[in-house]
């Protein structure tokens, strides 16, 4: 744990990109298997230890440590983590000696350990451990390391420790599991390349720049709609089918029949959604999709029952085709995949998989038309696409565009607030708002915590500390007379919520220090906006 600890410690601490990748790369080369390979497991948020939550951390220090003390110091920290490693107090016997605790002993205790025999294995570990350990200890235990490293960062520190090609081990990623003997094992000569050829590995989906104030012809670019669900890709390699999230993760098991129906040896890219007549009207229109928060009744779940894949079945309106059978088509123009992909979807079952229409439009202030539709259609805008383009992972500029459709806007009043983690945790930053009952109550409607600059965070940061009329833990109340104006991607109606509605997407554009509370917007209003 002890070198671990320190590269977490050094990451923090660091923020030039150049020296996180040498720090990570100088970590991989000079550290044992399978130790580097549970790291690279942690900083690429591959690594789940489904024993340990956050609340049984709180509990197990509160246990040891005066509660109310403890939470006055997550308070003032803004980490749990942190706070906890600090506090944790050294044991009245101490351990007995033996050897240093190692990284592949952790995730082997905390990954095979029951919910109920977590709390004492944990308390057990903290014990043998200083307090930076006790910090990396608890970092890994609970899933949220936060040290400024993304997934893509860390593959290419290990690429460019062992001379490898980062987007060959991205291609590979998602086909192995930690703690990655295979792709060490070539790293360092010992074994060969690993390979797609046998496993349904996920590849980098092509993403969209915004579409900002310039125009684009259409006679360069071809336009679709942009539906509203999240996007995956479906592989079938060796007689087995994955279907992955945008994040790289294995969603197959939420989405069973899906998986079924493709047995096809191929690679698609397209929208993830549940059947309805919330999006673009019916099948035979180009629509027949359900809201996204009827999607929302799907995602997550590890076992699905009947009745869930009977009233919210699940389809995927094809966008694109990076593979047919084992032909990788990514190098081809954007038209000759597209009748690849109608070739390839007729083969397909038609009740799970259909092919996402192209928009008809003469000329751009045509399709401007259109778009303006897309709102009463409930779809969440328009994709613009180079009619040349090959498919290619991450952003590339000038391929493709995103042209959503604009926000909705609600003027809300700020409820509550509490401090930020990192860099914000000085900083009131998370902002909790609400709308009118008819009957005059305030009720929550949303939570957003970006949008603003740092100066208005400064603003907002000084205001909440000076109208608070409550507290509870972490959290201000305040007293209920600052308007903002709250801009959202959509509305839907929530159970979950006591104001009836949850806003999707919700951030602070503009803060109404000139508008009374009293003329905020209502739940009545809001409501009329849900879809």
């Amino acid at each position: 744990m002890r070198a671990f600890a320190d590269l977490l410690d050094a990451l923090i601490y660091t923020r030039s990109r150049n020296a996180k990748l040498r720090l990570i790369g100088d970590y991989l080369a000079n550290t044992p298997d399978p130790d580097r390979g549970w790291a690279m497991a942690a900083l690429t948020g591959s690594l789940d230890l489904p024993a340990v939550k956050p609340a049984l951390v709180r509990a197990l220090v509160e246990e040891r440590v005066d509660p109310v003390l403890f939470a006055l110091s997550r308070d003032f920290v803004g980490d749990s983590a942190e706070t906890i490693a600090l506090l944790w107090p050294e044991p009245e016997v101490p351990p007995k000696a033996g050897a240093p605790l190692t990284l592949s002993e952790v995730v082997h205790v905390l990954g095979t350990i029951s919910k109920s025999d977590a709390p004492a294995a944990l308390a057990s570990m903290l014990d043998r451990l200083d307090a930076d350990e006790r910090f990396a200890l608890l970092k890994l235990a609970m899933g949220a390391l936060r040290v400024g490293v993304s997934a893509r960062l860390a593959k290419t520190a290990l690429a460019q420790a062992f001379g490898l090609d980062v987007d060959a081990v991205e291609e590979v990623w998602h086909g192995l599991v930690p703690p990655y003997a295979p792709l060490f094992d070539w790293a360092e000569g010992r074994g060969t390349q690993p390979t797609p050829e046998n496993v349904p590995v996920f590849r980098p989906f092509m993403l969209a720049h915004p579409l900002e104030e310039n125009q684009v012809s259409l006679d360069e670019y071809a336009a679709e709609w942009k539906w509203d669900g999240i996007r995956v890709q479906i592989v079938h390699v060796a007689g087995e089918t994955r279907l992955y999230s945008r994040a790289g993760d294995d969603i197959t098991h939420s989405f069973p029949e899906v998986a079924r129906a493709f047995g096809t040896p191929g690679v698609l890219d397209g929208e993830l959604l549940v059947k309805g007549n919330a999006q673009g009207g019916a099948i035979e229109n180009g629509g027949g999709a359900g809201s996204f928060n009827a999607l929302q009744q799907r995602l997550g779940r590890k076992i699905v029952s009947a009745k869930t894949l009977a009233e919210y079945p699940a389809f995927v309106r094809l966008y694109d085709i990076l593979f047919d059978g084992p032909e990788d088509l990514r190098a081809l123009p954007w038209t000759e995949r597209r009748v690849r992909l109608k070739a390839f979807a007729a083969r397909l079952d038609p009740e799970r998989f259909d092919v996402s229409a192209v928009i008809e439009a003469k000329d751009f202030a045509a399709l401007e038309e259109v778009r303006a539709g897309a709102r009463d259609a409930a779809i969440e805008g328009v994709m613009l696409k180079r009619r040349d383009s090959p498919y290619v992972g991450g952003r590339r500029a000038g391929l493709w565009y995103k042209w959503k459709r604009d926000p909705l806007i609600a003027d809300c009043v700020l409820m509550y607030a509490q401090r930020g983690s990192g860099k914000r945790s000085s900083f009131y930053s998370d902002y909790t708002f609400g709308a009118w009952t008819q009957e005059g109550e305030l009720l929550p409607v949303g939570k957003a915590y970006f949008g603003f600059t740092d100066e208005e965070l400064k603003w907002l940061d000084h205001h909440v500390r000076n109208h608070t009329v409550n507290r509870f833990g972490p959290v201000r109340e305040t007293d209920k007379s600052l308007v903002l104006e709250v801009a959202f991607d959509s509305i839907h109606e929530s159970k979950r919520h006591k104001s009836g509605l949850a806003m999707r997407f919700p951030r602070i554009s503009r803060i109404r220090n000139d508008k009374p509370a009293s003329e905020a917007d209502t739940i009545e209003g809001l409501r009329r906006l849900a879809t």
